[in-house]
């Protein structure tokens, strides 16, 4: 259903996960927005830039890879804070 003006309003219902739309809704409530308004935020967006409004990307094969064997627990290193930040550090170039 369109609207034809900016007051003229349509209820929908959606679907959502329950903690999914826990956690959009304390970061909504930051900006002084409720759940309705960032929808509706969102649905702008869409019809203005004509597509989703924001970049989405299909990952290749070894980034799917990659993200499986961090599920896994495959090639897992334990590091302290320490090292990081000596490994940083050596990245860095002066």
């Amino acid at each position: 259903m369109t609207a034809t003006n900016n007051n003229e309003k349509v209820r929908t219902n959606v679907y959502l996960d329950v903690n999914m739309k826990k956690k959009a809704q304390e970061i909504f409530k930051t900006y002084g927005i409720g759940l309705s308004d960032a929808f509706n935020m969102f649905l702008t967006q869409a019809v203005l830039e004509r597509g989703i409004p924001f970049e989405m990307k299909i990952p290749n094969d070894e980034t799917l890879q990659a993200m499986k064997d961090v599920e896994d627990g495959v090639g897992l290193e334990e590091i302290s804070f320490e090292q990081l930040k000596d490994e940083m550090k050596q990245c860095i170039v002066k």
